[in-house]
């Protein structure tokens, strides 16, 4: 088992209606695609659209490939794109 920390933002916070959670995995050796479906299919299709868009930092590093690893303990921060200027 692996537990995670998620962080969500913006409207990714406003789609799982959490700020926060932590997320407790049957797997030793998670991926950030598996841990970001798993989030999906918890909040619903809301989340799942933000998260398509969506960037991710794992332990503050983002991340490139969602085929990285994510050890236990880890934070996951979800971050939707930010309009601005």
């Amino acid at each position: 088992m692996t537990s995670v920390k998620i962080r969500y933002f913006a409207g990714a916070r406003a789609a799982a209606g959490v700020a926060d959670e932590d997320l407790v995995l049957d797997t030793s050796d998670p991926t950030v695609a598996l841990v970001v479906s798993t989030i999906g299919e918890r909040h619903g299709d809301q989340l799942g659209k933000v998260l398509a868009a969506s960037s991710f930092l794992l332990d503050g590093v983002a991340v490139r490939d969602t085929s990285t690893r994510v050890p236990a303990g880890a934070q996951l921060d979800v971050l939707p794109p930010f309009a601005g200027g």
